[in-house]
């Protein structure tokens, strides 16, 4: 049983939490999830399980979209309402400030992690040092944010979605947007709606099942593999070709010649399935697909990145 389940998390929680509920409900020995959600947080959170954790890398760097609502007035330790309240002030502003302040948060930036995340620095989660009260410096990365639409402003709470990056926070860019405004700010609510094809329309709730039920459910939403990354090209392959890549070959130009190959170019990355139902392997193109026929025949085409036993 390979394949992914996308959970409708509840607030409470954690995301490894619901990944383990996941687990001893199906009974599976391998679980993890593609991106976590912090205990406050609520939504989208896609469960791999057995082969198809091996998918865990790609699924991770898929676009993320939220419903998040910015508390203004104030500061908290943990950029959310759940830390200490570290300042607390009436926000004095407007909706015209709110709006182009949010606006201005759109594009790349450089943001740092907050001190009480998931990241590990030197081999610990930020919050096992933030917990034990020594301060780590964690390196800003680069994220992007698309789209922000205030959907509601009723100080000192303002609710808008944003759709970003992987790996942006949305409790810095609530902290960010309060210290703009000159007031402070924190996240009360964060949900989040989508990440990359997956989206809370098809999440499943397990809140009051019983264990069959809770079973039941889960397997009436599992993904196959050969459904999930439907945004990368796909070679169909036969059963011989399969088994060769499960056991370890690189193909080359020759061997995917004889296939139906989709427009590609170098660094594409593609699925290979066999009879368009099993996920075989994902692997990135060393060569264009219209130039296969006029290479030398050995030359590699694809270096595999993984293979599925599905």
């Amino acid at each position: 049983m390979n394949g992914v389940i996308v959970v409708d998390k509840p607030s409470g929680p954690t995301s490894r939490d619901v990944v383990e509920e996941v687990r001893r409900a199906l009974g599976i020995r391998k679980a993890g999830h593609t991106g976590t959600l912090d205990p406050l947080a609520t939504g989208v959170l896609p469960v791999c399980f057995n082969e198809a954790t091996k998918l865990v890398q790609f699924l991770a760097l898929d676009n993320k979209e939220y419903r998040a609502t910015l508390r203004l007035g104030v500061r908290t330790d943990t950029l959310d309402t759940e830390g200490i309240v570290l300042t607390r002030e009436e926000p004095c502003v407007s909706r015209e400030q709110v709006e182009a302040v949010l606006n201005g948060l759109k594009g790349r930036r450089e943001q740092v992690p907050p001190r009480y995340s998931a990241v590990k620095v030197r081999g610990k989660a930020l919050y096992d040092w933030a917990r034990r009260g020594i301060d780590v410096e964690a390196p800003a990365r680069e994220v992007e944010i698309y789209d922000i639409r205030i959907e509601g402003i009723c100080l000192p709470e303002v609710t808008f979605t944003v759709s970003c990056s992987k790996g942006t926070y949305i409790r810095s860019l609530c902290a960010e947007a309060g210290e703009a405004l000159g007031c402070g700010g924190c996240l009360s609510a964060l949900r989040r709606t989508r990440s990359g094809s997956f989206s809370v329309d098809s999440a499943v709730a397990l809140a009051g099942l019983t264990g069959d039920e809770k079973r039941e459910r889960l397997m009436a939403h599992m993904l196959p593999m050969v459904d999930l990354l439907p945004d990368l090209a796909v070679i169909d392959v036969d059963q011989q070709l399969a088994e060769r890549l499960r056991n370890g070959y690189q193909p080359d130009c020759e061997v995917l010649s004889r296939y139906h190959i989709p427009f590609l170019v170098v660094g594409d990355v593609i699925k290979l399935t066999l009879h368009d139902k099993h996920l075989v392997a994902i692997a990135r193109m060393l060569c264009a697909s219209d130039e296969l026929a006029s290479q030398e025949g050995k030359r590699q085409a694809a270096r595999i990145l993984r293979v599925l036993n599905d």
